[in-house]
């Protein structure tokens, strides 16, 4: 069975516009895929700092984050659930990508670059904005930066699912928009 790698940033948790459009896509995938899921608000990650940065050039790499990258360098999906906050997402996001950007892991180099290690040919970014703030915006941080760790990790393409500006709609727009979402993302799922 191939394997899928679920990323959640949501830190609203059951409170997330996001996970509303993620977990019902999850569901259908995880009847194909072998899933490993992070929830990331659960765990207990720091960004890196002098003490880690240090332990991290002897090779004292923390086990969740040795594991996690394995994984991801593994999978042959990645889906990521994370809302917009602060023009990208939230910065356990950034913290977890900071402890499993590991050197001969997910990248490694060739004496003049570096070259990714990891094999997914897709991947799926599954977010909500509450501003009017569309994907390809130079206002939506969020998807260009994950597209450029993709480029250093070998991630193939990106597919975003999105609903912008859910703080302005009333909770019937919302709920459709919602759910149109989903829709589009199981008919995603099918061939994915």
């Amino acid at each position: 069975m191939k394997s899928l790698v679920i990323i959640d940033a949501c830190v609203r948790q059951s409170d997330s516009r996001t996970l509303r459009i993620a977990e019902p896509i999850i569901d259908a995938l995880s009847k194909r895929y072998k899933v490993t899921r992070y929830d990331l608000p659960e765990m207990d990650i720091v960004p890196l700092n002098p003490g880690l940065f240090k332990e991290r050039g002897l090779g004292e790499i923390p086990a969740w984050a040795r594991e996690a990258a394995s994984a991801i360098a593994k999978a042959d999906r990645i889906l990521i659930a994370a809302p917009f906050w602060d023009m990208s997402f939230p910065a356990v996001l950034k913290c977890f990508f900071e402890q499993v950007s590991l050197f001969d892991i997910t990248f490694t180099d060739n004496g003049k670059t570096c070259v990714g290690l990891c094999k997914a040919p897709k991947v799926l970014y599954i977010t909500t904005r509450g501003m009017d703030i569309p994907t390809g915006s130079f206002l939506d941080q969020g998807s260009p930066y994950l597209r450029a760790l993709g480029a250093l990790w070998n991630l193939g393409e990106m597919t975003v699912l999105d609903v912008h500006n859910t703080d302005y709609m009333s909770e019937e727009e919302l709920n459709l928009e919602i759910n149109s979402t989903i829709e589009e993302g199981l008919e995603l799922a099918k061939a994915w």
